[in-house]
């Protein structure tokens, strides 16, 4: 079974950088597992911000590419995203997920984060 459990949210103005981690328990560096972000903002539907594959890909929103970068650390166990250039727009809940299978996707996660909350004033 694998856990995974985010940190490193908070809140920033506009124009800043946080970095979110997401360390993953049962999760060994050979699993065939598609690690991903999302958010979640009031009154909207959770959508796909990066994903990264076993295979090295990545995959990024439009809306967050050349801002956000996704990357993992397997001696670690942790996956990243560090956000620059931050907007109001991007206040939203941040979750970490992970799916079975090697390319870089938003579809199929199977496991999910409790969430952190990320808070980006003007």
């Amino acid at each position: 079974q694998v856990q995974l459990v985010e940190s490193g949210g908070g809140s920033v103005q506009s124009g800043g950088s946080l970095r979110l981690s997401c360390t993953t328990f049962g999760y060994t560096p050979s699993n065939n597992l598609c690690m991903s972000w999302f958010r979640q903002a009031p009154g909207k539907e959770r959508e796909g911000v990066a994903a990264i594959g076993s295979d090295g890909s990545a995959r990024y929103a439009a809306f967050v590419k050349d801002r956000f970068t996704i990357s993992q650390d397997n001696a670690k166990n942790t996956l990243y995203l560090q956000m620059n250039s931050l907007k109001p727009e991007d206040t939203a809940m941040y979750y970490c997920a992970a799916g079975w299978g090697s390319g870089a996707r938003f579809t199929g996660m199977s496991y999910w984060g409790k969430g952190i909350l990320v808070t980006i004033s003007s």
